[in-house]
């Protein structure tokens, strides 16, 4: 059977994990706080026919020697956690991060969750929630004759209630930093939960010693490039393209040997 036939299929397989990424990515192109995705690739093993260095002769070595590839494998998709641009809202409980850091969310099992997504409501109780309910940590309760929130670059949550016109303090958001955020597992619905590539969660003050400061008002939009990723949809079509021409191409090479042998 003619190794490139099998070449080829493990270039197809790969484009095809490429495109799949693609289009998550333009998903999500809306998706507050999304981080897109890119896929890595790597070769495969080689046939080695002739060692390089090796001895050709009791005075000369081989150059270069031979060695045949045997195709292309998908590794991983890495997240990459540039910042998306910041929209202005004017909703009160809309809160963005400027800069690294993540929100903490605990989960319904009890497990911290980590997200940029800063779009919080309300829950019964007056707690700070995500859209799924999943109460932001440590726990922030706004009384219910409250007035204004105002939420400071440090974290700082203060309110105005109805029955005094000077604000009160009712906790601080803290936010949590990773040594290495691409080693985040995604969970869907905007969460992240850490991993041991990740590292332990480093807890701290928005706004102080590499914390991002935050942003009342705003949410931080998508940071996938629309244009970037139409480029790289049409690179890795033609790439796809390539690889099935080395298919067909393979075949007529056996299709003549069949047919004339």
């Amino acid at each position: 059977m003619n190794g490139a036939l099998w070449v080829a299929k493990t270039g197809l397989t790969a484009q095809d994990a490429s495109l799949r990424t693609i289009s998550n990515n333009l998903a999500n192109v809306a998706t507050v706080g999304f981080k897109k995705d890119r896929a890595v690739f790597q070769d495969l093993f080689y046939q080695i026919d002739r060692q390089p260095g090796a001895q050709s002769s009791q005075s000369t070595q081989l150059p270069s020697g031979l060695q045949l590839g045997t195709g292309v494998k998908t590794v991983g998709t890495q997240k990459l956690f540039t910042n998306g641009t910041l929209q202005v809202t004017g909703e009160s409980l809309d809160v963005a991060i400027n800069g690294r850091g993540f929100f903490q969310v605990v989960s319904p099992d009890g497990e911290l969750n980590y997200t940029r997504d800063g779009q919080f409501h309300l829950d019964p109780d007056g707690q700070l929630v995500t859209a799924n309910g999943y109460v932001l940590e440590p726990a922030i309760a706004i009384p219910a004759d409250t007035q204004t929130v105002t939420i400071g670059e440090d974290g700082i949550v203060t309110v105005v209630q109805a029955d005094n016109s000077a604000p009160s303090q009712i906790g601080t958001i803290q936010i949590a930093d990773f040594v290495n955020p691409a080693g985040l597992q995604a969970q869907g619905q905007n969460l992240f939960v850490e991993t041991a590539a990740s590292g332990s969660a480093i807890v701290g003050t928005p706004g102080l010693t590499g914390f991002g400061g935050l942003k009342q008002g705003a949410l931080e939009n998508s940071n996938v490039n629309v244009v970037e990723e139409l480029v790289s949809m049409i690179s890795t079509q033609r790439a796809y393209e390539i690889n099935s021409k080395v298919i067909s191409t393979a075949d007529q090479m056996l299709q003549y040997v069949n047919q004339n042998l």
